[in-house]
Parts: C-alpha cells; sequence; structure tokens
C-alpha cells in the first residue's frame, strides 16, 4: 500500500495520492524525464496506452524527477496526454521515493485502494545500448488488461531501465506511518499469497481472508512460513538471472514467495498485538471468478461418470480416458482444469493421444519425453497462453486425465472437468513440452542422499517457457542446469523438493537456447526410514507410474521460433509437440519407436535398451532370454547396437506376426 502523499501538479493544484488514486479503478504512475533519452524514447508509448485507457477508468500521473528539466518542456510533454493528466515535478524526489521508483522509466500500478498491483518496467523495446523495433513483452499494458479483468498480472513486477534516482540509494521518506496494522499490510500480504487458496470456495482446507480468521491460525501459519511449505514456493531465491540482451532481471512470473520484508511483517504481527488499524486502509475487495477463470470455454470435456474415491489411506494413480470427438484439428490459446472435489484431488496431468491409440496401456516413459498437455495443482488450475501462443489439439484426440487422490476421510466421488478457449487462427508459435527423462534410475535401500541425472542435447534453437520437475514420494531436491558455449548455467535449484505442490516455474521472459546446448536435470532421493513418506526403505526402487514407484523427470516448456506450427519437427526436438501422437506415417512411426528405444540417445539400441522397451510384453515375461535371441539376430554387424536399419527390419519381421 503507498501512503497518502501530498503532491503539487504543474499548475501549482495541491492533491493526495489518495485522492488522485480514489477517483479512477486504476491509476499508473509513470516516472518521466524530457531530458533522459530513455524516458524520452517511451513518451509515445506512454501516451498511446494513456488514450487507449482512458475510457476504461484508468488515469496516467506523470512523475519527473529531474530537477533541471524545462518547466515548458513538460507542460508540452502533459499537453499530448489525454485532457486532466497530472503531471508533478518532483524536484526533491519525494514522491518517487514515496512509491519505490528507482529509475526514471519506472511505473507503479495501483488500484483505487493504493494497493501496488504492477511496479516495473513499460515494456522491453528501450534499455542501454539497444532498440527494439517493437516490444516482446508489453508489461505495463498486461498487467492493466489483467488487473481491469479482475486477474492477477501474469508479470508482477521487473527491473526498469532507466537512469537511477538519487532516492533510489538511500533510505524511503519515513515521514508517513509505517506501523503495521492489518488493514494497511498484512490484509495485501495475505490477498496476494494465500487467498486464492485460503477463501470460501477455494481448494485450501480454510479460509484467511479476514484477521479473525489470521489468528485463529496463527500458530500454524507461523510454523508452515517459518518453514518455507507457505506459500508453496520452492525455488531457491538466487534461481533469477540477467538477461544479455535486456538487462531487465528475469523473475518467474508466477512466483510464490514472501518477500523478506513482508515475511518479517506477517510474522511480527501474528507474535504481536495484532493492531487492526483504521479499515479505510483495507485494500479492494478481490473478486474471485465464479465460474471459469479464463472465460468462457469453447469446449468443455468430462469424465462420463464419477471416480468413487474411498474414506481412508492411499489410493494409486486413476487414469480416465475422454474422448474430444474434435472434427477438426484446434489451436488452444488457454486451458484451465476444475476438480470436480478439490478436496481429495491432489494434481492432475492431462495427456492427449490419437483416437486410434487411446485404448492402449499408457506409456508414462514416452509420454515423460512427449510431456504433459495441460496440468492442475491447487492454486495452479489454468493457464492462458500470451498473444501468438498456442498448443495444438488434434482431431479426434482422447484425452488421458492421470488422477491423483488423496481420501480425506470419508468415501465421496470426483468429476473433473477441462475447459478449452481455442484460438480465432493459428499461432506465431507453437508451445511444446518435452521431459528430461532418466528411466534407468535405480536408488539402493537405505540411501537417504541418492543422486541421478539426465541430459537433452537441444537439435533447434528453442525459447522455454516454464519447468516442471517431477518426482514421487522419495524425492528431495532437484535441478535444472544448461551447459552453453558460453559455458554452465543453473537455470533453476530446488533445494527442499515436495511432492505434494506439482509447480511449473514460469519464466517471464522466455529463456534462448541455441542447437547444441544441454539441458539436464539432476535429482536427489531419499530412500532411507528417515522419509517419513517412503513406503518401504527395504527395497530398490526404480522407475514406474505408481507414487510407490519413483520418476525422474524434467518438464520443459517451449517454442520453437523457427519452425512453422503444427508441423512435425524434421528431426528429434525438444519435446513431442505437447505429447500429441495423431495420424502419422509409418516412417514417422518407426522414427518414433526407434526414439523410444534409444533411451540414451546415442543413436543405436542397445540389448539392455530393447529389453526396457519390451519388458510389459507377455511372451518376454515368460521367456525374458528372448530378448537376447532377438538382439543378437538383428545386430547384424555385431557392434552391441542396433542401428535404424537394423532395428526397422526387427520392427517389420514383429508388425508381420502380429
Amino acid at each position: 500500500m503507498l501512503p497518502d502523499i501530498a503532491i503539487r501538479d504543474l499548475d501549482g493544484r495541491e492533491l493526495r495520492l489518495g485522492q488522485i488514486a480514489k477517483s479512477r479503478r486504476l491509476t499508473v504512475l509513470a516516472l518521466t524525464s524530457t531530458s533522459c533519452p530513455l524516458s524520452k524514447k517511451y513518451l509515445p508509448t506512454l501516451e498511446k496506452l494513456s488514450a487507449d485507457t482512458a475510457a476504461r477508468d484508468v488515469g496516467f500521473v506523470l512523475i519527473n524527477p529531474m530537477s533541471s528539466d524545462d518547466v515548458a518542456a513538460m507542460r508540452a510533454a502533459r499537453g499530448k496526454f489525454p485532457a486532466g493528466t497530472t503531471y508533478v515535478h518532483d524536484a526533491d524526489e519525494a514522491l518517487s521515493a514515496a512509491i519505490g521508483a528507482r529509475t526514471t522509466t519506472d511505473v507503479v500500478v495501483v488500484d483505487a485502494a493504493r494497493t501496488v498491483v504492477y511496479h516495473g518496467a513499460i515494456d522491453d523495446q528501450y534499455g542501454f545500448g539497444y532498440s527494439l523495433d517493437a516490444p516482446r513483452r508489453r508489461y505495463l499494458a498486461d498487467a492493466l488488461e489483467a488487473s481491469l479483468a479482475n486477474m492477477r498480472p501474469e508479470v508482477a513486477a521487473t527491473d526498469a531501465p532507466g537512469c537511477v534516482l538519487a532516492s533510489a540509494e538511500r533510505p524511503l521518506d519515513q515521514a508517513h506511518d509505517n506501523s503495521v496494522t492489518y488493514h494497511n499490510r498484512i490484509s495485501r500480504i495475505v490477498d496476494r499469497h494465500c487467498a486464492e487458496c485460503h477463501r470460501d470456495g477455494g481448494a485450501a482446507p480454510f479460509s484467511l481472508t479476514t484477521a479473525d480468521d489470521l489468528a485463529a491460525h496463527a500458530p500454524m501459519i507461523r510454523q508452515v512460513v517459518e518453514r518455507g511449505t507457505m506459500p508453496p514456493w520452492f525455488a531457491a531465491p538466487d534461481a533469477k538471472s540477467t538477461s544479455s540482451e535486456s538487462e531487465q532481471e528475469l523473475v518467474w512470473a508466477n512466483d510464490r514467495s514472501l518477500s523478506p520484508d513482508d515475511e518479517a511483517a506477517l510474522l511480527e504481527w501474528l507474535a504481536g498485538e495484532r493492531p487492526l488499524g483504521d479499515e479505510a486502509d483495507a485494500p479492494v475487495t478481490r473478486r474471485f471468478a465464479s465460474d471459469w477463470s479464463i472465460g468462457k470455454p469453447d469446449a468443455i470435456f468430462s469424465f462420463d461418470k464419477p471416480v468413487a474415491i474411498k474414506a481412508t489411506g492411499t489410493m494409486p494413480y486413476q487414469n480416465i480416458l475422454v474422448e474430444t470427438k474434435l472434427p477438426e484439428d484446434k489451436w488452444v490459446r488457454a486451458v484451465e482444469i476444475r476438480p470436480g472435489n478439490r478436496e481429495v484431488v491432489h494434481h492432475v496431468l492431462v495427456f492427449v493421444h490419437g483416437a486410434d491409440d487411446a485404448s492402449v496401456a499408457a506409456d508414462d516413459q514416452q509420454e515423460g519425453r512427449d510431456g504433459y498437455w495441460a496440468i492442475y495443482v491447487p492454486g495452479n488450475s489454468s493457464i492462458i497462453y500470451p498473444a501468438g501462443l498456442a498448443k495444438r489439439l488434434p482431431k479426434g484426440t482422447v484425452l488421458r486425465f492421470q488422477m491423483h487422490y488423496t481420501p480425506n476421510g470419508a468415501a465421496t466421488e470426483d468429476k473433473t472437468e477441462i475447459g478449452l478457449v481455442f484460438a480465432e487462427e493459428p499461432p506465431r508459435h507453437e508451445v511444446r513440452v518435452a521431459g528430461i527423462v532418466n528411466a534407468r534410475i535405480s536408488i539402493p535401500p537405505g540411501e537417504a542422499n541418492h543422486r541421478e541425472t539426465a541430459q537433452l542435447r537441444i537439435p533447434h534453437d528453442v525459447e522455454v517457457l516454464a519447468l516442471l520437475p517431477h518426482m514421487h514420494l522419495r524425492g528431495k531436491a532437484c535441478r535444472y542446469d544448461a551447459t552453453t558455449k558460453a559455458g554452465e548455467q543453473n537455470l533453476l535449484d530446488i533445494p527442499r523438493y515436495d511432492f505434494n505442490w506439482q509447480l511449473a516455474y514460469r519464466y517471464a521472459e522466455p529463456k534462448k537456447f541455441a542447437r547444441g546446448d544441454v539441458l539436464s536435470f539432476t535429482a536427489w532421493y531419499d530412500n532411507s526410514a528417515g522419509n517419513p513418506a517412503n513406503p518401504d526403505p527395504t527395497q530398490t526402487v526404480r522407475w514406474g507410474a505408481q507414487t510407490y514407484d519413483e520418476m525422474h523427470l524434467g518438464y520443459v516448456e517451449y517454442i520453437v521460433p523457427d519452425a512453422k506450427p503444427g508441423e512435425a519437427l524434421p528431426e528429434r526436438s525438444a519435446g513431442g509437440g505437447g505429447g500429441a501422437r495423431g495420424a502419422v506415417s509409418g516412417e514417422a512411426v518407426a522414427r518414433a519407436l526407434f526414439r523410444r528405444c534409444d533411451t540414451d540417445d546415442d543413436g543405436g539400441v542397445s540389448c539392455e535398451e530393447l529389453r526396457l522397451a519390451a519388458a510389459n510384453l507377455a511372451k518376454v515375461k515368460e521367456n525374458p532370454q528372448i530378448v537376447d535371441v532377438v538382439f543378437k539376430r538383428f545386430d547384424s554387424d555385431g557392434d552391441g547396437k542396433l542401428n535404424t536399419s537394423e532395428f526397422e527390419k526387427l520392427r517389420i519381421l514383429l508388425q508381420r506376426k502380429t
């Protein structure tokens, strides 16, 4: 919450920030200057955005912190904005300091109660030493659109390129009352980080939308905040990086974590007398969508019949097939999964199958490589892709819902559904998902810190949108790393993995990688008796779909900028187009089968890889030695590997026999 500071505009009028904010639904406080080169470049962008949003109850306040700027030039700049736009010459930087501005291009968006909803750059078009013909990310415009739609901006904060203000290098003005109360700060912390789940109708078991709610649950809140289990966000603080092109810090768009200041304020308030403060300082009541948060879906698919959930104990993953019967391919720009019974749905992964292969038992190894199509975890049930991006849903697709249920003490049912919003035209880029997979994991009994790793060499220039690690109950920690021409780089470090939260870590700005770069996913597992979630510490644990098995799977969501949406990539890429397996040629099937068996990507299928791929075949279960016999027969050059030609001969023989 910004202070209700007194200000004076160019015409000498005395105003208050609270008065200005209350008069509009949203107010943009935009730092500018008539002499700073970057501010001058951004002035036309601010002018257009101000004109475009004026009729939508959005106001602009221009703040010039440069004491030497000419007043006549400021008046001329103000004249390009809609009538009534406030322009403040903040020569002593009192206002700039009060709103936390740091540079001459910073913008702060507040609602009618002076709650900050966005703080950072206007967009990424200009910076020190570079200019783009058009911005790639319109941070301010996107934040306004989201806020006007009663949604949280995808990116809530960035660094703004510009000249650093003197006030940014000294302590903030302490003239206003900074005492922490429920209404002036704590309610905003809870609203931003907790209320999405902890509200009536939310996924959490109790509400935290009032001061009484917080007081009643104070001991538990202190415990989970101090342990770092709430809010659910497990990336290490240093898992951010800087873009060499824009010099703007890349933040995770969906970062749920409390800042050190907010955490300290919340814990101090809970431990103290918990003052309520002035009710006039309360934030605008947050409105949650009563129906679909993505808007009215163009299509909704649900289970044919409810799934019975037992009262106690645990349940294996349930796989539910849902036919879409789509007559044509569709491009999907927004997806939302809604559990029928939030109390028992732990998480949901949705995969897509062609109509001709949906009846085949799920191949979790192959689907791990191909990637999920949609995901649900409490507090993260939907995704709206930026303009120009969409996922492909082939005609006749069958959706496979992989459901993880957690019984809650009462027998019940669930009928989950998925809603889709279709794009009006094909996108510029297709969103794809890949998995960095190690299906050969072997975790010794009693081992408390067992390490496994997997790598994926990128055969195309790609832009990574998000990372989602997946392990089961023995998963302890994990990290994504990249090896590029510039050297080694950590992308995401999760020192304390929690199976209860299948979180996607979504970049605010896509991360670029070149052909030949290597992405690696490393994980540590606790198979000891000291792990209270461990089903059986006496067993060697290997890859498997159920929670008592394990997985080593680092999902990567990405786009290939040079690829045409809807077309298969010419060679093995960092994924399988989101897992879609529609009608394909025999040659494509052969390539896919070869890649499926070649788990280490060395261009050949070893006997062990063939044995692993055929492990579920009835004949192999009856006579495991048959794999060795077949392998020797078709390894015609005797090099211990089946090349593509040798493998194709084996495939054709098997096809004839079946």
